[in-house]
């Protein structure tokens, strides 16, 4: 098979508003594509696009007094790609695209989006590196939208993304952050800080704890599960809700693993799915591979995370998915970063059959 192609890098530069034209220029169809709302199916039962476009006003007036220049990005992105605003700014507030009033189902949850986390720290890293390794699962059709960004901004970190125009999935900076992570279902949601627009405000970030504080901030409307990593040698795993978080370092054995569903007990109250079987597959493997590898310490490194993350045990819910159809849930990209050295092999497609590009920071800050 014939590896895919790969994944065009963007660099942008200027203020906050040039960068967001810059990527509006650069990533004007998958804009477009993605706030045309021109499938029935994408909008929760029984809502117009207007109503649609309604309901992310509140969580845009959150987002305006914490962050208001993310709003000067996106708002630049629409200008540049010739769409709406208010279009571009709903798709980014993945709060208000289902019903929280229906229960999540493993096949919506698949549907969705789906990642998986691997983390290695000495005494488990043969190069006493911290290495942070990543599958994101999105529909098949996604694939061919994705775009690395390097976003350059005075006075900031420089950061480093993959995702589709201006909405992240995954990001490292040049002050050693790397922000990693995956969906989950938490059933306290509300109105505040879209958890899409938190990850731009982590990375800029210049330390973990910086990192932590925006990953916790008291006005969001939801979070990710969020892995956050420091060139520093430290890590810790975010597992969140809107109104509640538990902070987790890696094991004595120095591994992590994550995946779409909560596993810390005191956050299980917030699983608004206690069914996600297929996450929660993934999560013993991904556990299991990095504890069978820790037990001997000194043992892990790069190439053995990407076949980690290449794994095909308990397909279809396996760690390398492959899903067939456009709309099929499959691994659309692949991560395996030196955080400490701040390199970050990626690609795209699956990696059991992906070709490895490479992004490093030339001047750490």
């Amino acid at each position: 098979m014939t590896p895919p192609a790969p994944i065009e890098i963007v660099r942008v530069r200027g203020t906050h508003a040039e960068l967001g034209r810059q990527i509006g220029t650069a990533c004007a169809e998958a804009i477009r594509e993605a706030v045309a709302f021109d499938d029935p199916g994408m909008l929760p039962a029984g809502r117009t696009v207007a109503e649609q476009l309604a309901a992310a006003e509140p969580y845009r007036a959150a987002t305006a007094r914490a962050m208001p220049w993310v709003l000067e990005e996106l708002d630049a992105v629409a200008e540049a790609a010739g769409v709406d605003p208010a279009a571009v700014f709903a798709y980014s507030v993945e709060e208000i695209w289902y019903d929280p009033a229906e229960d999540a189902s493993d096949a919506a949850v698949a549907g969705g989006r789906g990642c998986s986390d691997l983390v290695a720290v000495p005494p488990a890293t043969a190069n006493g590196h911290v290495l942070v390794a990543h599958n994101n699962d999105l529909s098949a059709s996604t694939q061919d939208q994705l775009v690395a960004i390097e976003w350059d901004v005075p006075g900031d970190p420089v950061v480093f993304t993959i995702g589709v125009g201006p909405w992240i999935s995954v990001g490292f900076n040049s002050a050693g952050i790397a922000l990693t992570g995956n969906e989950l279902s938490p059933n306290d949601e509300r109105v505040g800080v879209p958890r899409l627009l938190q990850v731009r405000s982590m990375l800029r970030s210049r330390t973990l704890d910086e990192a932590l504080e925006e990953a916790l901030r008291p006005d969001r409307a939801s979070s990710y599960n969020n892995v956050l990593s420091s060139s520093d040698g430290r890590v810790r795993n975010v597992e969140g809700s809107a109104t509640d978080a538990e902070v987790m370092p890696p094991d004595g054995r120095g591994v992590l693993a994550h995946t779409n569903n909560y596993v810390c007990d005191r956050m299980l109250r917030y699983e608004r799915s206690p069914h996600v079987t297929g996450s929660a597959t993934r999560y013993r493997r991904a556990a299991a591979l990095l504890e069978g590898a820790a037990a001997t310490a000194g043992s892990i490194d790069e190439g053995r995370l990407r076949g980690m993350l290449s794994d095909h045990e308990n397909a279809p819910e396996s760690i390398c998915r492959h899903g067939t159809g456009q709309s099929a849930t499959k691994t659309v990209f692949w991560t395996v970063a030196d955080v400490t050295e701040g390199r970050v092999a990626f690609g795209r497609g699956n990696p059991c059959d992906s070709n490895a590009q490479t992004y490093a920071f030339t001047n750490r800050s």
